[in-house]
């Protein structure tokens, strides 16, 4: 249908893509199915479980290409449409292959007026990798993002689909580096909330493995 469609709002999917991965590959084991399984039956219909399949999907073939989409569809009985459009309205969800370390620099309007682009930019220099690539040695990708629900914290980015990594400075950039060389894992970090240091310290959460305090956001040099 692709080919009558003569003026896309959007880019659209090559109707004949390279496959990455052979038919042998493209299965879900039973423990896989099993936990598929488990998700649909919470909720009315399958397409609920959707998000959760392809995050599974994700985990086990690295990223999400059509055939992996359509390997999801399958197994959902849903239409491939449906499973593109959520896979592609999510930047979590990997549809090429990336580096084996995910920078998502956020730059929406909070973390643009914050210094957000001051990041990306620094991240740039030091990778040596233009914004929506992979560096040259395959180790890093760099993405800019929508908003990522820190804004308190902002400039702030998420590392892996994991971590994330607040009040951003150049500085700062640079311990988060040398730790990935080093093989070391980052830390939950929990942010402290003026309104609740007199009670509890600022932190309301129990699980994070380190907590730093809130810290007026600072007004960037560039703004795009």
């Amino acid at each position: 249908m692709a080919e009558f469609i003569r003026n896309p709002v959007v880019e659209l999917p090559d109707p004949n893509p390279e496959a990455h991965f052979s038919e042998e590959d493209l299965v879900f084991t039973e423990d896989e199915k099993s936990r598929i399984t488990d998700w649909v039956n919470q909720y009315p219909t399958s397409d609920g479980a959707v998000m959760w399949t392809l995050w599974l999907a994700q985990e086990k073939f690295g990223f999400l290409p059509p055939e992996v989409l359509q390997l999801v569809a399958t197994e959902l009985s849903l239409p491939y449409a449906q499973v593109y459009g959520v896979a592609t309205f999510y930047t979590q969800y990997y549809k090429e292959k990336k580096g084996q370390i995910v920078f998502d620099v956020c730059t929406c309007f909070s973390c643009q007026f914050c210094g957000g682009y001051d990041i990306l930019a620094y991240l740039e220099e030091k990778l040596d990798v233009k914004r929506g690539h992979t560096s040259a040695c395959g180790r890093y990708t760099l993405q800019e993002v929508e908003c990522l629900g820190a804004c308190g914290s902002a400039p702030m980015m998420q590392v892996d689909n994991g971590p994330y990594m607040h009040n951003l400075t150049p500085e700062k950039i640079d311990t988060v580096l040398a730790s990935l060389e080093a093989g070391q894992s980052l830390p939950f970090v929990s942010i402290t909330l003026p309104q609740d240091e007199d009670e509890m310290g600022g932190n309301r959460r129990t699980d994070a493995d380190a907590e730093e305090r809130y810290l007026t956001p600072p007004r960037p040099r560039q703004t795009q």
